[in-house]
């Protein structure tokens, strides 16, 4: 297997147990990078579902998507570093204060502690979310400027990347250089189905545009072979980053 297109498969972890969080785990982790840890398991079962996921030698992406006043994010993101996550999140809509204190904080905490920090995204446009949702709240400009003008800002505060839709992975990339993580969801393979994913891109159109990783859950969890679905979304990325 290609361990490049494995580190860049991201498994989200969008179940609601314990037991079904370390089944997924023990199933997938010779396929899966990083298994991405959500809202609704992380309030379900705490930091006990990210110390079982780093015991079985796989690592954790952190999605709890921070947003609120600076201090309060830069200690929560303190927390997640303990934890030993290689990825955690913040809304990039927070602010550039809010990023800058959250790096300069970790930065801080991983000299002192001797422990390698994490890597930072920023979420920039939730792919649920298209130009009538923004309208609603009261953002006028185009999904892509809003994209561009917020990965932008994560990459002058500091943070490594953002999380974005494939669709404006090609923009953030010419935007701001090959140096600076692109990890998308709403990306769907031919086999799967859409779901509630608007902004959608296959594997290998994904990291064509840019993408540096992927993350999938349905597409794999729904099929009848979760590893053969697996299997082949690692073939396709394989295959794109070969091209």
């Amino acid at each position: 297997m290609n361990e490049r297109a494995k580190d860049r498969l991201i498994f989200a972890l969008d179940v609601d147990d314990f037991d079904q969080a370390r089944y997924w785990v023990e199933t997938l982790k010779d396929k899966v990078g990083v298994f991405k840890i959500g809202k609704q398991l992380f309030t379900r079962c705490g930091p006990a579902v990210v110390k079982m996921v780093v015991a079985q030698g796989a690592d954790v992406f952190l999605d709890l998507k921070y947003h609120d006043i600076p201090n309060t994010v830069a200690k929560a993101a303190i927390e997640a570093t303990r934890l030993g996550v290689r990825i955690f999140n913040v809304h990039a809509l927070g602010g550039g204060q809010m990023m800058r204190t959250a790096v300069e904080q970790v930065e801080g905490y991983c000299h002192q502690a001797g422990c390698p920090r994490p890597q930072m995204l920023a979420v920039t446009i939730l792919t649920s979310s298209d130009q009538a949702t923004l309208a609603e709240i009261g953002i006028e400009r185009p999904v892509d400027e809003m994209v561009v003008r917020l990965a932008r800002l994560a990459q002058a505060s500091g943070f490594d990347g953002v999380v974005a839709s494939p669709r404006e992975a090609a923009l953030i990339h010419a935007a701001c250089g090959e140096d600076f993580a692109i990890v998308t969801p709403g990306v769907r393979p031919a086999f799967a189905a859409v779901d509630d994913q608007k902004r959608i891109m296959t594997p290998a159109a994904a990291i064509a545009a840019g993408a540096t990783a992927l993350v999938i859950g349905r597409p794999i969890s729904a099929a009848a072979d979760p590893l053969a679905a697996a299997g082949q979304i690692l073939e396709e990325i394989s295959a794109a980053l070969e091209g």
